[in-house]
């Protein structure tokens, strides 16, 4: 099983970024997704997530309204837009397959992509 994020780097707040997470050796279209953060010194905070059919998302009030989770099962694929960055969301961000809708817990995790908010 392999989750490769990408996309992450340095942007000033105000601006956007878009992660993408490829998925393989699990049948991706099967399994909720979610992503999950965890900013310098703190632990694990759920941002989002998707059902296995992509047709209920989920979105951690301090992101709402500013983040955009999809998927594109054809591809094996898990996306996050973020938009309208704070430099509150400077965090590791990884991708997750399965586990509880709003919650951190896990079948399968990626390795992380940094995100770093700042002028």
């Amino acid at each position: 099983v392999q989750l490769v994020e990408s996309g992450g780097g340095l942007v000033q707040p105000g601006g956007s970024l878009r992660l993408s997470c490829a998925a393989s050796g699990f049948t991706f279209s099967t399994y909720a997704m979610k992503w999950v953060r965890q900013a310098p010194g703190k632990g694990l905070e759920w941002v989002s997530s998707i059902t296995s059919w992509g047709g209920r998302t989920d979105y951690a009030d301090s992101v709402k309204g500013r983040f955009t989770i999809s998927r594109v099962d054809a591809e094996n694929t898990l996306y996050l837009q973020m938009n309208s960055l704070k430099s509150e969301d400077t965090a590791v961000y990884y991708c997750a397959a399965g586990g509880s809708r709003r919650d951190t817990d896990f079948a399968y995790l990626g390795q992380g992509t940094q995100v770093t908010v700042s002028s």
